[in-house]
């Protein structure tokens, strides 16, 4: 049987230590560290051994060092050469040269299954019970500073799932947006088509942005607001600023781009002679026409009076969807009062009585309501010179705001919406929604 060595890696090696680190995933466990982080570990000053048999390269091991410690980076064995002692005989040279390098402690982070978790484990490597945390944030380098200057952000991967209530909206938008734009391969597969463009329409303060920067953060894309009064304010004409803008989006690999209240600068165009304002939505209108060229990426614009957008800009081939987002209904609102009303009182609270008080409320009203109770009921319990218990619970019970302390606040909160604009948005939908 042919026999193996252990010496030091050799720069024309690598083109057989990435065969050998891609068979090693074959375990269909997904490692901690990438190629280029296995690879940059090389190239900056670490240490790293190989496995050889003949002239062919059968194992690897690679460290990063940092002072007195060394990270392992990779251990990777060829699939005819495993469960032979290699990781382990291969740990032992690696620690020579390390200690050579004044490094006393030694580290590796491995998944459980991994190739070369049981040479750690022959090789007397302690496992520590720990928290391990990880983040991919999706940009280049190079898309870092070009995102900072367009006012992008990379948004929290939670407020998909903490969006209370709005489930018809959610669900609608689940199917139609997110999931063709997170699986494409599988959007693909069934002849569909990831949207480029989608409008959402509907009564101020009813979510518009915030579902925006959810599908952002369902997505794990930055996130871009285009900002017209900005654009107007920094350029020598808001068309020359937008089209400057949608060029620099182009260069970004994904991207959720915003842009709200629309209507200001895609209002129905008329009139002679034209006004400055058609220039721009002209502009606007060849902006998205480019920016559907490429994938991955995804316009949002919201409007609260898409009865007044110009009927060029809604077209087929421009917009994929027009999607209402409107008062949240009964459930809706009950799972956003469950949201602001403090835990330790939802047994004592009727929310059923809040949900009927609080009708024509969007999730704003609810949020400012819920929160007015809260500071209400706070400055009775500290202020109150009556002795008796109150809507703070006293001496007695959990402390907090009562039913009727929250429909005190319902009262004095003048609600967003009016029977009127919900009657006209339930026009629209039936006019102009695209699903």
């Amino acid at each position: 049987m042919a026999t193996w060595r252990v010496r030091d890696f050799h720069d024309d090696d690598l083109d057989q230590v990435v065969r050998v680190w891609e068979e090693s995933r074959k375990t269909g466990v997904e490692p901690v560290y990438g190629l280029a982080e296995i690879l940059a570990a090389v190239r900056e000053d670490g240490t790293a051994v190989v496995a050889v048999v003949g002239h062919v390269v059968v194992g690897a091991t690679i460290a990063r060092v940092a002072g007195d410690r060394a990270w392992v980076n990779l251990l990777a064995l060829a699939d005819d050469w495993r469960g032979r002692g290699l990781g382990s005989a291969m740990l032992v040279e690696l620690e020579k040269r390390l200690v050579q390098r004044g490094v006393h402690r030694l580290s590796a982070l491995l998944p459980e299954g991994e190739t070369g978790v049981e040479a750690f484990r022959n090789r007397g490597y302690a496992t520590r019970d720990l928290v391990y945390f990880e983040r991919v944030v999706p940009l280049q380098p190079q898309e870092v500073g070009r995102l900072e200057e367009l006012g992008g952000q990379m948004l929290p991967d939670n407020l998909w799932s903490s969006l209370a209530g709005m489930a018809n909206e959610k669900m609608l938008i689940e199917r139609r947006l997110v999931l063709p734009l997170a699986d494409p391969d599988l959007a693909d597969e069934f002849g569909v088509l990831p949207p480029r463009a989608v409008v959402l329409f509907g009564p101020p303060g009813t979510g518009k942005t915030t579902f925006a920067k959810a599908v952002a953060s369902r997505l794990g894309w930055p996130f871009v607001e285009v900002l017209p009064s900005r654009l107007a304010a920094e350029g020598p004409g808001l068309a020359l600023a937008l089209r400057a803008t949608f060029g620099e989006i182009a260069e970004l690999e994904h991207a959720v781009v915003f842009i709200d209240e629309v209507e200001e600068i895609a209002a129905e165009r008329g009139g002679r002679p034209p006004s400055p304002i058609q220039g721009v939505t002209n502009e606007l209108l060849k902006s998205i026409s480019a920016f559907r060229e490429k994938e991955g990426r995804l316009l949002v614009c919201a409007t609260n009076f898409v009865r007044g957008l110009d009927p060029a800009f809604l077209r087929h081939g421009r917009f994929d969807y027009v999607i209402p987002i409107g008062p949240p209904d009964a459930t809706a609102r009950h799972a956003i009062w469950q949201r602001y009303v403090p835990g330790a009182v939802v047994p004592l609270v009727d929310l059923d009585a809040l949900v009927q008080a609080s009708n024509l409320f969007t999730p704003a009203d609810i949020e400012f309501a819920a929160r007015k109770a809260s500071q209400g009921a706070l400055e009775s319990a500290v202020y109150r010179t009556d002795g008796g218990s109150g809507g703070a619970g006293g001496s007695r019970g959990p402390r907090g705001p009562g039913t009727d302390d929250y429909l005190v606040a319902i009262q004095e909160t003048r609600s967003t919406l009016t029977e009127a604009m919900v009657a006209e948005f339930n026009e629209d939908i039936a006019r102009i929604a695209r699903l």
